[in-house]
C-alpha cells in the first residue's frame, strides 16, 4: 500500500474491527497480529503496518521520506494522535536503542563536550570522538616510548 492508495469500505471495516478504541487520548492495542510488537494487517496479500494504515485513514498520507514515531513508545498503538512522521535519524535518536542512548550524551567521560570545536566523527565507523581525550591519548603514548 503506498502512501495515497485508499482502502475499501470492507477493508476499513475489517481493519477497525481489530482496534480497541475505548479512549480518544489513550493507545489504541492493535488486537491482531504483531511483527516486532508493530500491528500488522494484511490487505491484498501483502501485509501491512496497522499505525501506517491507521494514520493514513484518520490523518491523511505518511509525508514521502519520513515514517511514523510512536510518541506514546507503545509499538502496538495505532492511535493517529499518537503518532508523528519524522525522519528515520529523528526516530532511532528518540527511541532507546543503543545509537540512541549514546545520541543523547552531550559530552565525553571525561567531561569535555560534544560540539564542533571538541568533537570530530570517525569517517570510517560515524562515531563521534574527543579531539581533547584523542589529543592525550597520542601525547600518552609517546610519552611511553611509542612511535606516534
Amino acid at each position: 500500500m503506498t502512501t495515497t492508495e485508499i482502502i475499501d469500505v470492507a477493508t476499513a471495516a475489517r481493519f477497525w474491527s481489530r482496534v480497541d478504541q475505548r479512549s480518544s487520548d489513550e493507545c489504541w492495542p492493535w488486537l491482531a497480529g504483531k511483527a516486532k510488537g508493530y500491528g500488522t494487517f494484511s490487505i491484498g496479500g501483502r501485509s501491512h503496518p496497522a499505525h501506517t494504515i491507521s494514520y493514513q485513514q484518520i490523518i491523511g498520507p505518511v509525508p514521502i521520506g519520513l515514517q511514523l514515531d510512536h510518541l506514546c513508545r507503545n509499538r502496538g498503538c495505532v492511535n493517529p494522535q499518537h503518532l508523528e512522521p519524522v525522519t528515520r535519524k529523528e526516530n532511532i535518536l528518540r527511541g532507546v536503542s543503543f545509537s540512541a542512548v549514546n545520541g543523547a550524551k552531550t559530552h565525553c567521560p571525561n567531561g569535555h563536550p560534544y560540539d564542533s570545536a571538541h568533537t570530530r566523527v570517525d569517517p570510517r565507523l560515524g562515531y563521534r570522538r574527543c579531539r581533547e581525550c584523542q589529543a592525550a591519548g597520542k601525547r600518552r603514548r609517546r610519552a611511553a616510548g611509542g612511535k606516534w
